[in-house]
């Protein structure tokens, strides 16, 4: 099946190090990613959860590729969500430009494909939501 895709961008009021330094953070990410705690659990290897238990889901992701402080592409191997993501921040008007981006592979078949537009649309506001309190911690010095 063919993968989707969907994208969100933001302005950050903080210097690309700043930014990159705050999204690879991984145990501070329950701070401005919507309902997620993510941890480090090897050299290259991110798990993310995304719920209150027992409710929710594991995402588990591979870096692919670290560039710090401009890009981080991972590859999501979990159950449920797989493919492709990456985080590009780059200077912009005093601050920087943060694009999340996600090809994923979508799961349930027919039935993920027909749930798509409502899931597109959700996840991309979360997504957005997710970076302007990402920018507002960057912002602040935190």
């Amino acid at each position: 099946m063919k993968p989707v895709y969907a994208a969100a961008a933001v302005h950050v009021p903080a210097p690309p190090e700043q930014v990159f330094a705050l999204i690879t953070d991984w145990p501070r990410h329950r701070e401005w990613m919507f309902m997620t705690t993510a941890r480090l659990v090897g050299d290259d290897t991110v798990e993310a959860y995304t719920g209150i238990r027992p409710f929710g889901f594991l995402d588990t992701m591979t870096i692919t590729h670290w560039e710090p402080p401009r890009l981080l592409r991972v590859l999501h191997t979990g159950r449920l969500v797989r493919g492709r993501g990456a985080i590009r921040v780059t200077p912009e008007g005093g601050g920087s430009r943060v694009i999340w981006a996600e090809e994923l592979e979508l799961p349930f078949g027919p039935l993920g494909r027909a749930l798509w537009p409502p899931a597109h649309a959700v996840s991309v506001a979360l997504a957005r939501y997710s970076l302007r309190r990402l920018g507002t911690l960057a912002a602040a010095g935190a």
